[in-house]
């Protein structure tokens, strides 16, 4: 499941941000007349549709191996979190539906309801994604249920529904999607741009692209600030897990780099900022910080992963903001330069970090919740099947996942190559 988890993440991130990509340059179409607009705009719905049919897939596989692979958690937990999967449902299919209209819309609705049905495109998709994170926020912080001899009962599922992980993750999860798809598809209309300089459509679509993985990137320092003083209150132990932070103490440094050493209970190669992990968790320089040691070693999530993990995700988001900080500098100061070959150098570079960022962030929020599949009430162990030769299934979905990658891949090239038909030169 978390290699199925791996590859649908990133076609959901897609999802919830490429659509409003699209709507955007529908609107600028309609307000300018300008039909390089039409193209992008055209170009990107069908980039949707490509990775919503794809996502679509490995949602559905999802979906069969939370019944197959968890029958424990699934038992218990079902009645009590249905409600978003139920309301994802929903949203996933006025998605379906608003990108038809959409696709085949252009020609036979209204501009004005045409725009409205990108729109829609773009609400549900990300409604989709928000409920899904109001799962996992409760596996992180459960409410709505009490535990008793026979299971799971006073359940109220709008309580669960409304767990107080839901928000700091659903936000930080937006961000996310749109900063690693906007750099994403910034980066290969950057590529393009390089190989084709005259072609407009690409120095159009980067700009967009850039304006909203910049924007998120930007703002995503403050969401993880909110994320951080959330996981501090509710799971201590993953804080400590993040930071390698083994003894209870206040004025807590920050490591940057490192990696921990379980045997010494220190972090080697490292560079510890002084009091900034006090003041991360708790607004407050010289507050006190539980370390690991104050908890039972079984209890422990697999220190090394969680820690380098979110370094990654820190180093990825750092360097998009830093792209970020000298693309508006640029806008500001020397419009040209954003296409100069230099610049679009940086973004090809870019083109990945987005992504990174969120697989290592998603290792960070599901390992650092181990050995808890329901945080304090149920072990991932309690939870999982009994069947034997998992290996065979794993290996079957691999190849799957692996044969559906190279499929996306050669038709969003292919449709790439198509949009390029034909396109005038600047000017």
């Amino acid at each position: 499941m978390a290699s199925t988890l791996a590859f649908h993440i990133v076609f959901a991130c897609v999802g919830m941000s490429l659509p409003w990509f699209m709507v955007v340059a529908r609107w600028r179409e309609l307000v300018t007349g300008d039909p390089i607009y039409a193209r992008l705009s055209e170009a990107w719905s069908k980039g949707v549709a490509i990775f919503f049919a794809v996502g679509a897939v490995s949602g559905t596989v999802l979906s069969f191996q939370l019944g197959l692979l968890w029958p424990g958690f699934m038992l218990h937990a079902g009645p009590v979190i249905g409600m978003p999967f139920s309301l994802e449902g929903t949203a996933f299919f006025v998605e379906a539906i608003a990108l038809g209209l959409f696709l085949y819309g252009r020609d036979r609705l209204r501009p004005r309801v045409h725009l409205a049905c990108g729109v829609m495109v773009g609400v549900a998709g990300m409604a989709s994604g928000i409920l899904v994170i109001a799962a996992n926020g409760w596996m992180n912080s459960p409410s709505g249920f009490t535990v008793g001899p026979e299971g799971f009962t006073d359940i109220d599922p709008v309580a669960a529904m409304l767990n107080d992980a839901w928000g700091v993750e659903a936000l930080h999860m937006v961000l996310a999607a749109l900063a690693s798809t906007g750099f994403a598809a910034a980066g290969v209309h950057a590529m393009r741009l390089r190989a084709r300089p005259q072609l407009r459509l690409h120095a159009v679509g980067m700009r967009i692209a850039l304006m909203f993985g910049v924007v998120a990137a930007l703002l995503q320092p403050l969401s993880g600030d909110l994320s951080a003083k959330s996981v501090a209150e509710r799971q201590p132990l993953k804080l400590a897990a993040m930071e390698s932070h083994f003894v209870t103490e206040s004025g807590a440094g920050l490591w940057v780099g490192g990696i921990p050493d379980m045997k010494e209970r220190t972090v080697n190669y490292g560079v510890q900022i002084p009091y900034a992990l006090s003041f991360l968790a708790y607004a407050d320089p010289h507050a006190e910080v539980r370390g690991l040691a104050d908890f039972p070693e079984d209890e422990w999530p697999p220190v090394l992963v969680c820690h380098l993990a979110f370094q990654l995700m820190v180093m990825m988001g750092v360097g998009m903001a830093g792209v970020g900080v000298l693309f508006l500098g640029l806008r500001w100061k020397k419009p040209s330069w954003v296409e100069h070959p230099r610049f679009l150098a940086v973004v090809v570079a870019a083109t990945p970090m987005g992504f990174i960022a969120v697989e290592a962030g998603w290792v960070v929020t599901e390992v650092g919740r181990q050995p808890w599949i329901i945080y304090g009430v149920m072990r991932t162990e309690e939870a999982l099947t009994p069947m034997p030769g998992l290996w065979i299934p794993l290996a079957i979905s691999l190849t799957v996942y692996v044969t559906l990658s190279a499929l996306a891949l050669a038709v969003f090239r292919r449709q790439v190559r198509a949009v390029e038909e034909g396109e005038p030169d600047h000017g």
